[in-house]
């Protein structure tokens, strides 16, 4: 399995740098080390956020808070290693994208036929600056992609691309000058390379279809 170290070393074997990171929590001590315990967990968050990832994946019963914008019936505390959210859900949701009879909008029931299951709903922050999703759905759960610090979940083709995106963030501090940012825009190509073999891959995981076409989707 690859550790972080074992990245940061892939990262800058791409830009041709010799040295050899032996700890990055806390860094080493040399300058490569330095950079890339500042820049790794901006690439490791910055590619969670590109792709819907399986292994980051998670569903969450959301917290009730108090309080809720008038525009909203229900407010609840985002999680806080979310970094994208995908959908809000009843609890008793078993599908996505299926109808589900017995759940409630506006404490309202909704029969089967009659509703598409993700509940609209808006992801704001307060006046406290802590994280906040409206909402009119009871109970709510969240599914969103997580930040996963855990580097024996990601996949050798996440892993790939992690790398690349790490050294055109490093290419610029080591290199410097012209060379550092055609360097940098180099690795950044390389990236999205993987980035597209990783998502295939990724995609390949799973098999979701709509049982049925919604109005937004056959309205495009």
């Amino acid at each position: 399995m690859a550790s972080e170290v074992d990245i940061a070393n892939l990262a800058l074997g791409h830009l041709g740098d010799n040295a050899v990171v032996a700890s990055l929590n806390p860094p080493d001590g040399s300058a490569q080390a330095d950079h890339c315990a500042r820049f790794y967990p901006i690439a490791r968050d910055s590619l969670l956020e590109m792709h819907n990832w399986g292994f980051a994946t998670k569903r969450i019963k959301l917290a009730l808070l108090s309080s809720a914008w008038p525009e909203w019936t229900y407010a609840y505390a985002q999680p806080n290693d979310a970094l994208n959210l995908l959908a809000v859900l009843p609890p008793d949701a078993t599908d996505d994208y299926n109808m589900v009879p017995g759940y409630q909008t506006n404490n309202v029931p909704v029969t089967l036929g009659t509703g598409y299951v993700p509940q609209p709903y808006s992801a704001e922050a307060d006046d406290s600056g802590n994280n906040i999703i409206y909402t009119d759905q009871v109970s709510a759960v969240l599914r969103y992609t997580a930040r996963v610090t855990d580097v024996t979940k990601f996949p050798p083709l996440f892993i790939m691309a992690l790398a690349w995106h790490l050294a055109s963030m490093l290419a610029g501090p080591i290199i410097k000058g012209d060379a550092g940012a055609a360097e940098a825009k180099r690795c950044a190509a390389m990236m999205q390379a993987w980035l597209s073999k990783a998502v295939e891959s990724d995609a390949n995981q799973r098999r979701i279809a709509p049982a049925h076409t919604v109005g937004w989707i056959s309205g495009r």
